[in-house]
């Protein structure tokens, strides 16, 4: 294995090291020269998308015969193909790479689509404004994209979710401009994206709030590239001058005339930077690579190149190779730099001592031994940076020999690198062909490898990617269920419904001893049942969604389904009240009031709940809708009562009748409720006889809605009384209730006269105690005495005490010869002038 300084090649005197290291050797797997195509390249290890340029001419039988048409063709770094799709829209604008690996592809009508690895899409527009005026350019970063309109106006697109475009500040352009180029919002101070535009002679800044003029005269630019970090820009001027300014252009960082390569021919394809401190300038057969201190590297290629910037890095495609080229890092520089006396490169040599049993070993460490401990930290990230295997292992076991010298040292690190590294040597295998570093790998986090793994439906691999870093396999075993869904067809060994059946039953069982098998407790079936029933599974969607935990991610899907019964069924076995409106509230706008109550009818018992809730929330909400309920369920009694209740809370007489009669009738079909129906029928002529003693008086007297009770007393009260003795009558008022009535209604307007005439009209059914204690208690005292005598004799003493006639107390048990009575009333006599008295009647009684 040739030793890793044999590909360093030095800049500012050979202070910094840059090397070129082959990822892939790809003869004639990409399709023809590089330079008729249209391509574009995704970052970190990702692959790259080519199409034809049909402006540019090609010779017959020269270019693959799959690019005759207008397709996009994707390959990985390794040149193995991934995708092959045709373009059947408008004119293609642009297309480019999302931060997962999904490509965008925009055409001159406004419409993008969003295509995964499979193939599949989405289809987003960026309004019908930009469809008519037309869209001529843009760019693609990874969270967004920016599109240059017809009307030389820009949109931004924010995210890929289909949001609707942002118009960013109108720069005043009266053509397109010369080059023009994004910084992605991730990049800029303001955290929104910044659009830098080559305009004659000056540059233009333009974001969402304002166009800036820069004001620098060394225009107009061919090629304009932001350095990954956003904070310096590439420039290439028409004479070929490459400029590199900070991006607020303050600061000149460097110049060099491209002019002056020896060996340059034609035109620079591209300017991108190589991490953030050199920039690589390409020609056909040439790639420069541009220092801050104008030095320079050139590398020599077979033919047209194309690169792709990476944070540390550059990657270089060419007919032959896929390369990648970046700053030689600061530990390999020191423990592998010819001469290098640092404590890593003693370390380094002293387990090459010990390898071949060389006491060397003990003195180099001994020489080390203050600063082994940095040494061990020095070789463990060498051993990261590192694309051979060979050398990781010999850095990572020179860290192991110098860690067995220290007391006190903490592994977590050696423990990291060797699992990252294990990893990324499986990815970048060219069957795979993500050739990450470990600088990126660290940047993107193990859990966006495994998503771009699968997105390649390499399911294994990911799977056992995330044992071996003992991450949670949810998230592989959900895409790998979803994508046997996608793939595997019912099978055919019954017919017709049958057949589908039957391999629905037997993939649902695979997925679930699967998830079982390999603890997927955290996966949702949810999630998979929507993608079955999305590719027209609906069999094996409701089957999946009976392992689902969580009602409420069944019952969502379900109503989508429209397996309305069995939606309704899980949400009442939830017993989330809730969760039983939503879907009642949701099958109420979706189906016929019909349809829907026999659901809920033919549900029996297990829909109770349901049907119980319903009516709570009707009967607050909706009551035409509760009433329609009750009848369909053929609920008569329920019904009558809800009638009922509308009429007692109805102010307007007709309608509280007609209630009262819908109440009749519902009452009437019931043979068990005759006597409701019968007091129905009553309440109906009382309201209706009530109606016409309102129109009697004129209006001026309220009965309606009164008692019977209420109603005659408000006659007799109101001079009505032949009124009242028809109401007796008609409604068969018992006399005593009538007299009591009577006696209160002829006191409370104090016709004394009538209420005499009215007692001796006839003996009284309530006696005439009944008279004495109402107009006592009314303050009529008087009144009250005049009737003790016609009260039973025993009583009349205490009643005439009640009237507080004691001398007529005093008298009736005198004529009684009741002393002991008198006895006891001289005893609470209210004064001694009244006691006096009844001494007086008790003495003549001797």
């Amino acid at each position: 294995m040739e030793h890793p300084t044999l590909s360093w090649e030095a800049m500012q005197d050979g202070s910094v090291f840059y090397r070129r290291h082959q990822l892939y050797s790809i003869p004639g797997k990409l399709p023809g020269d590089l330079q008729d195509f249209i391509i574009a390249g995704c970052r970190y290890g990702g692959p790259i998308a080519l199409m034809r340029d049909t402006s540019r001419l090609v010779a017959l039988g020269a270019a693959t015969p799959v690019f005759s048409k207008a397709q996009i063709q994707v390959y990985s770094p390794a040149g193995e193909g991934l995708l092959l799709f045709s373009w059947d829209q408008a004119k293609i604008i642009r297309f480019g790479w999302t931060g997962d690996e999904r490509l965008v592809v925009l055409n001159e009508e406004g419409v993008y689509r969003i295509y995964d690895l499979q193939g599949e899409y989405q289809q987003f527009s960026l309004g019908s404004d930009a469809g008519e005026t037309g869209i001529i350019d843009a760019r693609i970063h990874e969270t967004g994209l920016v599109a240059l309109t017809g009307s030389l106006t820009f949109l931004e697109v924010k995210e890929w979710t289909g949001g609707k475009p942002l118009a960013l500040a109108n720069p005043g352009l009266s053509q397109p401009p010369q080059s023009w180029t994004v910084i992605p919002p991730d990049q800029t101070i303001s955290r929104h994206v910044e659009v830098l535009l080559s305009v004659d002679a000056t540059i233009y800044s333009v974001d969402n709030l304002e166009s800036l003029d820069q004001r620098i005269s060394r225009g107009p630019f061919t090629h304009m590239a932001p350095s990954p970090n956003g904070k310096s820009l590439a420039l290439l001027t028409f004479s070929g001058l490459l400029w590199v300014v900070s991006t607020d252009f303050q600061r000149s960082l460097a110049e060099f005339n491209t002019t002056s390569v020896a060996g340059a021919e034609g035109d620079v394809l591209q300017v991108e930077w190589c991490g953030n401190d050199a920039v690589l300038v390409t020609w056909k057969h040439l790639a420069v690579l541009v220092g801050p201190f104008g030095d320079t590297l050139q590398y020599f290629y077979s033919g047209s190149t194309f690169t792709v910037t990476e944070p540390d890095g550059i990657r270089i495609i060419g007919p032959d190779t896929c390369d990648f080229l970046q700053k030689v890092p600061a530990s390999s520089v020191s423990v592998f730099r010819p001469g290098s006396t640092s404590p890593s490169a003693i370390l380094f040599d002293a387990y090459e001592n010990f390898s071949k049993r060389s006491p060397k070993a003990d003195e180099s460490i001994r020489s080390i031994r203050p600063d082994l401990a940095a040494a061990v930290d020095e070789c463990i990230d060498a051993a990261a940076r590192e694309w051979e295997p060979y050398w990781q292992r010999r850095l990572l076991s020179a860290a192991k020999f110098g860690r067995s010298f220290l007391d006190l040292y903490d592994p977590t690190d050696f423990v990291h690198v060797g699992q990252a590294l294990k990893v990324l040597n499986a990815v970048r295998f060219y069957e795979i062909g993500i050739p990450l570093s470990y600088a990126q790998y660290t940047q993107l986090s193990p859990s966006h490898l495994i998503s771009r793994l699968l997105a390649r439906n390499l399911h294994l691999l990911a799977l056992r990617i995330s044992s071996y870093l003992s991450l949670p396999p949810d998230a592989v075993l959900k895409h790998w269920a979803c994508a046997k869904i996608l793939r595997s067809k019912p099978s055919a060994s019954g017919s017709g419904k049958n057949a589908e059946l039957d391999g629905d039953d037997a993939l649902c069982k695979v997925i679930v001893e699967k998830f079982e098998q390999l603890g997927g407790r955290g996966v949702s079936y949810a999630d998979i049942a929507k993608r079955a029933w999305e590719v027209g599974r609906t069999a094996l969607a409701t089957k999946l969604l009976d392992h689902e935990t969580k009602a409420s991610d069944q019952v969502p899907l379900l109503l989508s389904m429209q397996e309305d019964k069995l939606a309704l069924m899980k949400a009442v076995e939830s017993g989330d009240t809730d969760l039983v409106y939503h879907v009642l509230l949701h099958l109420q706008k979706r189906l016929s009031l019909g349809s829907f109550f026999r659901l809920i009818e033919e549900g029996g018992p297990r829909l109770a709940l349901a049907s119980r809730l319903l009516q709570v929330y009707a009967r607050e909400q909706n009551r035409d809708m509760l009433r329609d309920f009750y009848y369909s369920d053929d609920r008569r009694v329920e019904s009558a009562v809800l009638c009922l209740e509308d009429a007692a809370n109805s102010s307007d007489p007709a309608a509280k009748i007609t209630s009262v009669k819908a109440a009749q009738k519902f009452f009437s079909e019931d043979k068990d409720r005759s006597f409701e129906a019968k007091m129905m029928d009553e309440s109906v002529r009382l309201l209706t006889f009530q109606q016409q003693l309102e129109k009697e008086a004129d209006g001026k007297i309220a009965f309606f809605g009164l008692s019977v009770n209420e109603t005659i007393r408000a006659c007799l009260v109101n001079g009505m009384s032949k009124r009242a003795d028809k109401l007796k009558s008609d409604f068969k008022v018992p006399d005593k209730r009538f007299w009591y009535v009577k006696l209160q209604a002829l006191t409370a307007i104090r016709d004394f006269e009538g209420l005499e005439a009215f007692a001796r009209s006839k003996r009284s059914p309530i006696g005439y105690e009944a008279f004495v204690k109402h107009l006592v208690e009314k303050g009529h005292p008087k009144e009250a005495a005049a009737y003790v005598a016609r009260c039973d004799g025993p009583k009349r003493a205490d009643l005439y005490i009640l009237c507080g006639d004691w001398r007529a107390a005093a008298k009736e048990c005198k004529d009684r010869g009741d002393k002991a009575k008198l006895e006891q009333l001289k005893k609470s006599a209210p004064n001694s002038l009244i006691a006096r008295e009844l001494e007086q009647a008790a003495t003549s009684m001797k």
